[in-house]
């Protein structure tokens, strides 16, 4: 009888990419239409996307430093984006 191969259980590191480029999209075409503006809404959205990020990466059990990308990796992606965000609504004259 004929083995089926082991299909992989990771994400493709070019999945994420994706799923990561079209939530950035969606983010900030939300951001874009709230009425506290671009920057501070943007900051909230990414830090409820970097939420989602853990805990679908906890739920999934996907190893953190893994040798493909994965949710923690977008995690880091968002915290990254989040922290230079605050530092230009903080250094953007009132």
């Amino acid at each position: 009888m004929a083995q089926l191969p082991n299909l992989p259980r990771e994400l493709k590191s070019i999945q994420v990419l994706a799923r990561f480029s079209l939530r950035m999209a969606i983010l900030m075409a939300f951001a874009a239409f709230d009425s506290i503006g671009f920057a501070r809404s943007l900051v909230a959205l990414l830090w409820m996307a970097a939420i989602l990020s853990a805990v679908v990466g906890a739920m999934r059990r996907e190893p953190p430093f893994d040798t493909v990308l994965n949710h923690w990796d977008e995690l880091m992606a968002y915290a990254a984006l989040c922290s230079l965000a605050v530092g230009f609504i903080r250094t953007a004259p009132v």
